[in-house]
This record gives structure tokens, sequence and C-alpha cells, in this order.
């Protein structure tokens, strides 16, 4: 469900307000790519620090089913579970982080920070309801994650660093093609002209153009190069 909450519903979202306000292929572009990026990260960060720390659930218990006559209090090995379906059982270790709730952060804290660039919420004297419609998918996050407590198959150290994790990453996807959100041009994502404007790049197309000036120059006169070099020598030693 978390596929559908975080993935699909913001991709939806994201779709109904581009055929509605027809921003430009550009800006579509690139909003569903942050998307994209931050789903696809966060599930393979979230999966290779289960695997790397194997830390058991909290109803690991109930997913091993000991055999009758196992001692209480004692460490066993996984051999006194009688579980047959082995997924279930393999992902009684997978605890940290959570799953669901990076997923969903990163999904939704994703949507929720678009919202706030579109809407320009933290601009001064913005009015409570765009606050509210913006920040209303991190509250959809945090109850996913939540529920992950009522059932049992995390503890709060897995949700937090799971939500934290998560909010990071689809942060840091925002973040590649969007300004801040204290900025003027927050609701614009950068343009190919933006990134050809930098500082670097039109320096060095300057030095580019100014090399190949003089070489056009020198060729197209005639004069010997070694001859100009003496005279200006002997003009210095004057």
């Amino acid at each position: 469900m978390s596929v559908i909450y975080a993935g699909i519903i913001p991709f939806l979202i994201i779709l109904a307000w581009s055929a509605m306000l027809h921003p430009g292929v550009h800006k579509t572009q690139v909003t569903m790519l942050g998307l994209l990026v931050a789903l696809m990260l966060t599930s393979f960060l979230t999966d290779v620090i289960k695997n790397a720390v194997g830390r058991p659930r909290p109803d690991l218990i109930s997913r091993c089913k000991p055999s009758r006559g196992t001692a209480d209090n004692v460490l066993v090995a996984w051999t006194v579970c009688t579980e047959s379906n082995q997924h279930i059982l393999q992902e009684g270790w997978r605890s940290f982080p959570s799953g669901h709730s990076s997923f969903s952060f990163s999904g939704l804290g994703y949507l929720s920070l678009f919202l706030c660039g579109q809407m320009h919420v933290f601009r001064p004297r913005t009015d409570l309801a765009r606050c509210l419609l913006a920040f209303f998918p991190l509250l959809c996050a945090a109850l996913i994650a939540i529920s992950r407590l009522d059932d049992y198959r995390h503890d709060v150290y897995d949700v937090t660093v799971g939500a934290t994790l998560g909010m990071l990453i689809g942060w840091f996807s925002y973040r590649r093609y969007y300004p801040p959100l204290r900025s003027v041009r927050c609701d614009a994502p950068y343009d190919k002209a933006d990134i050809g404007s930098i500082e670097g790049s039109s320096k060095l197309d300057d030095e580019e153009q100014g090399i190949s000036r003089p070489l056009v120059s020198r060729q197209g006169s005639g004069v010997d190069e070694s001859y100009q070099m003496e005279h200006v020598e002997m003009s210095s030693a004057a």
C-alpha cells in the first residue's frame, strides 16, 4: 500500500497539476524525474541498510512460531522456527530502518516540498490554507509511519530513522531541480540557460574565443611570429 500512497498518488497529483496548469514540458519532466529519483534512491538505500544491519522485528516470535518444548529465556537458533513461508521468516530480521516510513516520507515529502514551492508557502503573510494544503502530504506520511508501530512491525527507532532517511532523500532530489523554498523563483525549476550561465562555463567559453582570435589574426597577417618576438625584445632593450 505504501507504493500506492507514496508513489502512485503523488505521481497522479503532479500529472493532474500538469494537465490543468500546462507548466511546460521542461517543468513537468524535471518534477516527475525528481519524484522517481527520490523513490528509487530511497528504496535502494533502505534495502542496503536493512541487509547490513539485520535487526529483528518486534513480532519476530510470532513470525517464527517456535516448536513445542523450546526453552524460555535461552538463546536458540532459528531452526526452532516452524514457519514454512521463508519470506515471512526472513523479513523478521530486516527491521531497521522502516521501509514503509522511508518510502512514504520520500514520495509524500517530495510532494510536500513541491507544493510549498508552487504556492510560495514560506513567503511572508502566506495564508493558512496554503500551508495546510502543502503540509498535508507530510501528515499522511506520518500516519503511515505510525501504523508500523501499531501492528508491531517496527519500533520507534526504526520508524524515526526511516522517516528521516526518506525526508532527506526527498529534499535532496527536490533541490537538484528546484531553488530553495525561500527564493523568489522557488516555483520555477533550474533551466538549461541557468546552467549555461554559470561563471565557470562562461569563463571557459570566453577563454576559448580569446585564444582562437589571436591565432586567426596571426595566421591571416602573414607576419613571421619569431620576427615579432625579436622586435619586441629589441624595443624593450632599447
